[in-house]
């Protein structure tokens, strides 16, 4: 089969049924489609739904570890010997200096994120109380990360105020087992029906390269568009030591790029997230990945550190973007280099073979 040119794998995208299974395969084999008619093709769709603009999340890890279940992919989890500080949930006071924190460097939206399998309705209450308190203080979006809830806890977030609840598919229903035992692909699927019924936006992500193949890379992009995910982040798996599992599987920077113009396929109008692990496995072609998601975090994750905000903003910059957030970009970057200073090169340097 001849490669994919850009205009047929637009006009596949543009059909009312939108990029199909064959085509998604086509997106994730250099043999198939170039890298560089994915990246326009994905930029396309991004540019015509997020022009130029980039949302930057910063997550607080509001509770840490405690967990009882056993996800192999996870440092918080039973099943993990990763050495974490481990602490319960934070006060009240605490998440709300954070959330005035992330405004104040330019994040869009703030993001919380609570170890275990899911909340008491006393635990949702207190939820609910803190989200309230945030949007009434800051002009910021709020995200919450539950664990699985019922559809009565998400419309009582839905009434505090809440944006958006997240909850990850992670991978398909086929690979589920392989990556965790105590709860079920279906438990996930539930909690996003949940929120959906109770009318939140819904942000669900995948985690690539556990051992899953191409294949499910395309079903997780395609099971989403069925929920009609309003936000989508894409992460790369980041090994961290005492994790189940030990290696992140089939992650060049030239597959995690197409792996982001998939999903930005798949789903042309959601918000895709280029999250944990683009510094790591993207590596020098980071900035590439913009051309496809729209979104990033600044500070890190939930374990595992990120690079310096200056440098991803930065990055944004250089590449062309703004940030979508109250501070302008040109603000938060103020008074820091642009580039690194130089040095003059030593003797030895200029001559590093001199014999005399």
């Amino acid at each position: 089969m001849d490669p994919k040119t850009l205009d047929q794998l637009i006009d596949a995208v543009s059909r009312p049924a939108g990029l199909c299974f064959a085509d998604g395969l086509a997106v994730l084999d250099p043999q198939k489609t170039s890298l560089l008619t994915c990246l326009s093709a994905a930029g396309h769709f991004r540019e015509k739904h997020f022009a130029r603009t980039v949302t930057v999340h910063i997550l607080n890890n509001v509770q840490n570890g405690l967990c009882p279940e056993d996800c192999r992919y996870c440092a918080q989890s039973r099943s993990s010997s990763a050495p974490i500080e481990t602490y319960p949930m934070k006060p009240a006071a605490e998440i709300l200096a954070e959330a005035k924190a992330a405004y104040e460097q330019g994040a869009h939206r703030y993001c919380m994120v609570f170890s275990g399998t899911g909340p008491s309705d006393s635990r949702i209450e207190t939820i609910s109380r803190i989200v309230e308190d945030i949007k009434a203080r800051y002009p910021i979006e709020v995200c919450v990360s539950p664990g699985v809830i019922t559809e009565a806890h998400a419309r009582t977030l839905k009434a505090a105020g809440l944006d958006r609840l997240n909850h990850n598919l992670n991978t398909t229903e086929r690979f589920y087992s392989a990556i965790c035992s105590t709860h079920s692909y279906q438990d996930r699927v539930a909690t996003l029906q949940a929120a959906k019924k109770a009318g939140l936006a819904v942000c669900s992500g995948v985690i690539i390269g556990m051992g899953e193949t191409e294949h499910d890379v395309v079903e997780m992009a395609l099971r989403l568009r069925e929920f009609q995910a309003e936000s989508i982040p894409v992460n790369f798996y980041i090994p961290l030591p005492g994790a189940a599992i030990k290696t992140a599987s089939g992650l060049t920077p030239e597959y995690c790029l197409r792996v982001l113009c998939l999903f930005r396929l798949i789903n042309p109008q959601a918000e895709i997230r280029m999250a944990a692990g683009r510094e790591l496995h993207l590596r020098s072609l980071e900035a590439l990945g913009l051309y496809a998601a729209n979104s990033l975090f600044l500070q890190g994750y939930l374990n595992a550190r990120g690079t310096a905000d200056t440098r991803t903003l930065q990055m944004i910059k250089d590449a062309g973007f703004t940030i979508l957030s109250e501070v302008p970009l040109d603000q938060l970057l103020s008074g820091q280099p642009a580039v690194e200073k130089q040095a003059l090169k030593t003797l030895n340097e200029l001559r590093p073979c001199n014999l005399s």
